[in-house]
This record gives structure tokens, sequence and C-alpha cells, in this order.
């Protein structure tokens, strides 16, 4: 049986459409004081690739909540949507660049709001660097490499160019 590996900082300086695929089966680990790590296969992505995508925060302008995608990749970008549904995004490539990849599915469960529900991941994870820290953190993993994309969900918003754009990954 192979062991798995942490995930190190190079891997998350790629562009986020080169990143949001290589995360499937990949497995998120969260731990915590007195709890054991639980690992989770990601099964579903979605990429928001900087100031030009208009589905993508970072468009709108720099701002507070926003400064978190300005950073080297492989910190969390974790947001509230609705006053009640935690968004958890990996930032990637390099500094100034700002992107990032929605966890949009892991392990059996589906929809990012009761991803995070589930694993208990809050505003507190915000800023988390993911090669450093105790209680949240990813490992290499076997898994399957092969998924489809389709185009993302929920962002209307962004008009119909950027609504299109094949960029959620569902391994398969």
């Amino acid at each position: 049986m192979k062991l798995t590996t942490r995930i190190e900082k190079p891997f998350f300086r790629r562009d986020v459409l080169e990143l949001a695929p290589a995360l499937l089966g990949m497995q998120l680990v969260v731990a915590g004081p007195g709890r054991e790590p639980v690992r989770y296969a990601i099964s579903e992505t979605e990429a928001y690739r900087g100031v030009e995508d208009l589905a993508c925060h970072v468009s709108k302008g720099r701002t507070g909540r926003t400064e978190i995608m300005y950073s080297e990749g492989g910190v969390l970008y974790v947001y509230l949507i609705y006053g009640m549904h935690w968004m958890l995004n990996i930032v990637t490539g390099m500094a100034e660049q700002p992107q990032a990849v929605l966890i949009r599915g892991v392990g059996g469960i589906s929809g990012p709001g009761r991803l995070t529900r589930a694993l208990g991941i809050d505003k507190s994870f915000n800023a988390e660097d993911l090669t450093a820290s105790e209680r949240i953190w990813l490992e290499d993993s076997p898994g399957n490499s092969r998924f489809i994309a389709t185009p993302r969900i929920g962002v209307d918003y962004a008009g119909p160019v950027w609504k299109e754009k094949p960029w959620r990954f569902v391994a398969v």
C-alpha cells in the first residue's frame, strides 16, 4: 500500500485551469484538537481565474475580502454566501495573480455548502496555509484521474461567455 504524502507549495503554483482537475482524487484531510484526521477524496472542483473572469470575486476589484486571493497558491479562501454557507477555495498560481479553485464535492458529499458544514469548515479557516496547517491539508493519492468538464454552476450573473466556460471538473 502506497503511503500518502502531504502536498507542498510548488504544486499550488500552477494556473487554476491546470490545478482544478489535478485536485480530483486527492485527499482533503481535516483534523482538530482531540480529533483524528479524516480523509475525503476530492470529487468536484470549479475554477475561477482572475480579474478578467467575471464570475471571480476579484473581477469587482481588490477588497479586504479578496486580498487572500492575491497570495501565492496553497492558502485557503473561505467566504460566506447567502448569509449561511461557507465556501472552501484553494488559492492557486503565483502571488499577485488572483485565482482559486472552489471545492464543490468530496467523498460522497456534493455541494460546497453541505461540504463545509459536514467538515466543520468556517471563517476561521480563511487564509490557512495548506502546507503548514495542523487542521487541514491535502495529501497525494493514486485516485482516479478521469473527469468531465462542464459549465460552472450558479454564475449566471457573469454573463453568457463566463457562465458557459467549462471550468467545473467532476471525477468519473
